[in-house]
């Protein structure tokens, strides 16, 4: 069992589903819209203007005058307009520091709307269900929103433990709201759990070297022996995607060269976008209650450095050299990206480090060929996806293929081959744009 101390304040964010009337929606969007829109104008005159006249004082000025000549932009609280300079310096930042991209125009399609509340103050949060709670939103007002955790607000707020600011954010389930929160945190104890060698598959999510596999029940295959795409869905859902596929494909091929995308057809991609996204809410959910039973279970937990990038990359080849078995391949890449094995690694490495574990990662290559039993590594030693078969004639063990490799990333650590050997905490790069996952 685990004890807490005193540490240094943590911060983190907590995600919730807002409950908009449609009149509430079309305020929202609207200020969506003002916020990007607000984005590009910025962008344009940062491009605009001499090097030695891009000073926050003068793209402040800016950003007011625009406000008053531009009606829709007053739809956004002056607040929020004052967060988008902030957070289009900050993009600069990180691009100069090398951790994200160049800033660009966003577009009207292709951007995440959203709408960002500064200051904890404007949002007056109360519990009034046990289910629901209420948030004031700017020139909105008051909204409801989904209480799944124990927010630090009324009596439980103080100066170590409250609410700073909230990120209005809409995908295609609708509009959330993501509150940033500061708490006080708490430097747990080394945890004293046993060590965990962790070989994550696709027919297996992850396989443990004590035989304690954590599989989700959703089946990798067809019966035809084809890639489920799908397979987070429903029976109801997967015959309401095909639906939805086969109309949007129809009317796809009724457009005319250069027409406009209609009404109906951006809505049917909604529907389709929304079943996706709720697809993968499930696999989140089921990834943070695995790796939370990981993190308070085991001390130390070993990992494979994979380079997910390349193990994606599709053997089309090109003209002169085309590609064998590309449709195979590309099953085995789509199979490999629905696991998410990184964000299942990035999730894993904090929560680690919360209940006082620590994770590491071992080289890669020959995990999967070598022999648990004997240590005889060998090419081919899989007899299929399941079964490994030693190669060794003295030896001939035979077992479950991801136990074995499993059992192998454990045995590097073990003898001193881990890459990250960093003390309560793994170091995960991620690669230039993209977000990191929200803790939970």
């Amino acid at each position: 069992m685990t004890t807490e101390r005193t540490g240094a304040k943590r911060q983190f964010g907590h995600r919730a589903r807002l409950a908009l009337s449609p009149a509430e929606v079309r305020l929202m969007d609207a200020q969506a819209h003002a916020a990007r829109t607000l984005w590009n104008c910025l962008h344009a005159w940062w491009q605009m203007m001499p090097k030695e006249k891009r000073t926050l004082t003068a793209a402040d000025a800016a950003i007011r005058q625009a406000r008053k000549e531009i009606d829709f932009l007053a739809a956004l609280p002056a607040q929020a307009a004052q967060a988008v300079l902030k957070t289009y310096v900050r993009a600069w930042q990180n691009c100069r520091e090398g951790r994200a991209e160049t800033p660009a125009f966003k577009g009207r399609l292709r951007s995440v709307m959203s709408v960002d509340v500064p200051q904890s103050r404007d949002l007056h949060i109360k519990r009034v269900h046990r289910r629901w709670g209420v948030v004031n939103i700017p020139k909105i007002g008051r909204i409801r929103f989904r209480w799944t955790s124990n927010l630090p607000v009324g009596k439980k707020a103080d100066a170590d433990n409250r609410i700073t600011g909230a990120r209005l954010i809409r995908d295609e389930l609708g509009w959330h709201i993501a509150f940033r929160i500061t708490t006080l945190g708490t430097a747990s104890e080394p945890h004293t759990g046993p060590p965990v060698g962790i070989d994550a598959g696709v027919s297996v999510p992850l396989a443990l070297s004590d035989g304690n596999h954590q599989k989700h029940g959703r089946p990798a295959r067809l019966p035809d022996g084809s890639a489920d795409r799908d397979k987070w869905l429903n029976p109801d859902e997967k015959a309401k995607l095909l639906r939805l596929e086969r109309s949007a494909a129809h009317r796809k091929s009724c457009r005319k060269p250069g027409q406009k995308t209609s009404g109906r057809l951006r809505a049917t991609y909604d529907q389709i976008r929304g079943l996706h996204a709720k697809a993968k809410r499930r696999h989140q959910d089921w990834q943070h209650q695995t790796t939370t039973y990981l993190a308070r279970t085991y001390g130390v937990i070993v990992v494979e450095c994979l380079d997910i990038t390349s193990m994606t990359k599709s053997a089309r080849g090109t003209v002169a050299e085309p590609g064998k078995n590309v449709r195979q391949k590309a099953g085995l890449n789509r199979s490999i990206s629905q696991e998410a094995w990184g964000r299942a690694v990035t999730i894993l490495a904090y929560k680690a480090a919360r209940w006082g574990g620590v994770l590491h990662k071992v080289p890669a290559p020959g995990t999967s060929q070598r022999c648990s039993a004997c240590g005889f590594t060998a090419p081919g030693g899989r007899e299929s996806q399941a079964v490994f078969v030693c190669k060794n004639p003295d030896c001939g063990w035979s077992g479950n293929a991801d136990w074995n490799a499993a059992q192998n990333i454990l045995h590097l650590y073990r003898t001193g081959h881990a890459l990250v050997p960093a003390a309560g905490r793994a170091v995960v790069r991620r690669r230039r744009g993209v977000k990191p996952t929200t803790a939970r």
